[in-house]
């Protein structure tokens, strides 16, 4: 009863504003009403960078972002979750409206702009945080005059809290942060945050694993260099990928002509690509997590197969609400049993090749 009560109240949340029924979903979060995940397939489970994943699936950034609700997300089922996008001090992100969704096309085209609470808000609520993952995701203030500074201070106030870092660089709603992924500027900011790890270390504490978010729309031309940068500075791992500001997927949205980043289901094809042409380009030294599009078993599947470790997704839920959860680990469960695999590691990068040479539609 209560889980159809859920349901419908998820239902009905698509009728309501989109800031307005998220603030409503943190809210209901707080207040305890949730469903509880249960025990976990132990095949599902994973050491990455040193850290206990129970299963794959992670809230990616966008939803929590200023750490209200991580232990809330844990309980819910999800083997880790990420806070973030947090910036150094608190700002509002672009006017509204900002978020829009795409019914249709099981889709959201947002632009928001690194809302945020600021560092300090964050950091009082992570003084208290759960047992399990719980990553940051660190970004710069639009404003910045050092953006890259401002990754590293996010780096320093966070490091007692955070399980890893993800350094967000791969937003289209902050002017001119994608540009960071330009090679040159990528081996600056990871030159520095890398040598602020090293301090950190220095000083007694633990040096948290580094993971790169990046771009679904980087040329293929461009992304040999750009995945060079990344093992040159040896970082931890990459996410991949962040909304796309393409609109090919979606020829007849109402909403096409928005500015903003895309995700959900139109992104599903174009991130799964790249995350299989990263996988191939570092042939698999390093962790990935896929994101983009996930909403069901089979796609949280595909990003597997494309080379991901763990799959990140939000949109999904948005549509298809908490069951879905249950859903891609029973699946998941459900392909191991099929292939006989022990883990997830039988399933890792089997599609890879495919996935890399997938056509876009132009």
């Amino acid at each position: 009863m209560i889980g159809r009560l859920i349901g419908a109240a998820q239902s009905g949340l698509l009728f309501i504003d989109p800031e307005k029924a998220h603030e409503l979903s943190l809210r209901a979060l707080e207040s305890g009403v949730y469903p509880r995940g249960g025990d976990d397939d132990p095949r599902l489970s994973q050491t990455i960078c040193g850290l206990n994943f129970p299963n794959p699936l992670g809230m990616a950034a966008g939803f929590d972002k200023d750490a209200r609700v991580p232990a809330q997300l844990l309980a819910m089922g999800f083997g880790f979750t990420e806070t973030g996008t947090v910036t150094p001090r608190p700002q509002p992100g672009n006017p509204r409206p900002r978020v829009f969704r795409l019914i249709r096309e099981r889709g959201v085209i947002n632009r928001l702009g690194f809302n945020s609470g600021g560092h300090d808000a964050a950091l009082a609520r992570l003084e208290k945080r759960p047992t399990g993952v719980v990553g940051v995701n660190i970004g710069a203030n639009k404003d910045s005059a050092d953006p890259v500074e401002d990754y590293v201070l996010g780096l320093r106030r966070f490091n007692r809290f955070a399980d890893y870092f993800t350094v967000n660089i791969s937003s289209p709603n902050t002017p001119g942060l994608r540009d960071l992924q330009a090679p040159d500027r990528l081996n600056t900011l990871l030159e520095r945050i890398m040598q602020e790890r090293s301090a950190l270390v220095a000083n007694g504490q633990e040096g948290r694993p580094i993971f790169v978010k990046l771009a679904p729309d980087i040329h293929d031309d461009d992304l040999p260099a750009v995945v060079s940068c990344l093992l040159a500075n040896q970082v931890d791992g990459a996410i991949l990928t962040n909304t796309t500001i393409s609109r090919v997927e979606i020829p007849q949205s109402t909403y096409r002509g928005e500015m903003g980043g895309l995700s959900g289901q139109p992104l599903f094809d174009r991130s799964t690509r790249l995350l299989a042409k990263v996988w191939l380009l570092t042939e698999g030294r390093i962790p990935l997590i896929g994101v983009g599009g996930v909403a069901s078993a089979e796609t949280a599947l595909a990003k597997i197969q494309a080379g991901a470790s763990l799959v990140q997704l939000y949109t999904g839920m948005i549509y298809e609400g908490h069951a879905l959860l249950g859903r891609i680990k029973t699946g998941l469960a459900q392909a191991l049993e099929k292939t006989g695999g022990a883990n997830l590691d039988a399933l890792k990068g089997t599609e890879a090749e495919r996935w890399a040479v997938t056509a876009l539609p132009e």
